[in-house]
Order: structure tokens, then C-alpha cells, then sequence
């Protein structure tokens, strides 16, 4: 069962600022029960700033086949926006969770079962990015099969590089399990 609605959220491009690498850690694979458009994908981030759009596999890459049902999400304690501002970790989710499927081309987005999820240990990249005087950053899997999406269109996690635009979400911090909440908090 999918669900579609009229995107309710502000979009934008986000300049990345700096590019690092953060190691070995533990990076999450969401396999969903239904394939996904090449302009589809998830919205994760390092904090409640905001978040970046996480493309689907559907693209061959020189060392992975497409894998379109997937979207290699990112490192385990990501916020992963749901719907009506809510957000959960990425490691808090379960086969069978509804995750908010985005579409860039429509921008609308679509609620898809998880059917299972994929927890490895790979090299991450940190991706800081900044709009305006907000910062936005994820910590991706440093690999040609995670894509973000560009003002460019897709570009994937190991050529990203700083100056490039791509697609946020910006948001207000302050969470409590999931909940946006209004308080002093500072997110780095």
C-alpha cells in the first residue's frame, strides 16, 4: 500500500561547504516494497536543521548494479522527516514502518512500507552544507551508489564536492523523541 500527497514542505538548494571523512560506522539500507522513480528518495540529516534529500539506487554505478527499491540512507543516527514535522533515527526503524518517499520532479511524496532494513559497517563521508546562515549536513556512506540530488540533477557521494547546490529541507531544531518542540538547543 502506497500513499501519495502534495508536498507540504519547503524546498531548496543548499551550497556544500566541506566534505570529510568520518570513519567506519554503522551506515542504514532501506529497502522498500515498491520501486522507486530515479527523482525519488528519503530526507535525512545529521540534526534537526534540516535535511537532504537521499536519492533511490536506480542508477548503475561502476562498482554497484541498480537497486532501485533502495536508498542507502546513511549513517545510523541520522533523523530520518517523516510526515507533519516528526522524525525518527534511521536505527529506531522496523520492517514495516510507512517512511515518506519524496519525489523531486512532482514534489509530492508517498508513504512506502519498509520491508527490511540493511545495517553494515562502511566508510562515511560528511557532507556539510550551509543555506543561508543555517547549517544542514548528513553523513553518508563515502560510495558511488548513494546519490544526492543536485541543482544538476543526480550526483553521487563521491563526487560531490564543495560549491555544488543540492536539494534541502530546511527545518526549525529542537526534537524530543521525534516531536518538534520549541527550546534552546544547539545541534552541531
Amino acid at each position: 500500500m502506497t500513499i501519495e500527497s502534495k508536498a507540504e514542505k519547503q524546498f531548496s538548494y543548499c551550497r556544500v561547504e566541506r566534505i570529510q571523512s568520518a570513519g567506519e560506522g554503522s551506515r542504514v539500507c532501506l529497502d522498500f516494497v515498491d520501486v522507486l522513480d530515479p527523482e525519488e528518495g528519503v530526507l535525512v540529516g545529521n540534526t534537526g536543521h534540516g535535511y537532504l534529500l537521499v536519492l533511490s539506487e536506480h542508477a548503475v554505478t561502476p562498482t554497484y548494479p541498480a537497486r532501485p527499491f533502495r536508498v542507502n540512507a546513511g549513517a545510523i543516527h541520522h533523523y530520518l522527516q517523516l510526515e507533519q514535522g516528526r522524525t525518527c533515527y534511521l536505527g529506531e526503524l522496523q520492517p514495516g514502518d510507512f517512511v515518506p518517499v519524496w519525489n523531486t520532479r512532482t514534489q509530492t511524496q508517498r508513504l512506502i512500507s519498509v520491508g527490511r532494513i540493511k545495517i553494515e559497517k562502511r566508510p562515511l563521508l560528511r557532507v556539510d552544507c550551509r543555506l543561508g546562515m543555517q547549517a544542514i549536513s548528513v553523513t553518508v556512506q563515502d560510495s558511488d551508489s548513494v546519490s544526492l540530488y543536485a541543482n544538476s540533477g543526480r550526483i553521487d557521494a563521491k563526487s560531490l564536492k564543495p560549491g555544488d547546490q543540492v536539494w534541502c529541507a530546511p527545518d526549525q531544531a529542537g526534537r524530543h523523541l521525534g516531536e518538534a518542540i520549541e527550546e534552546y538547543i544547539r545541534e552541531l
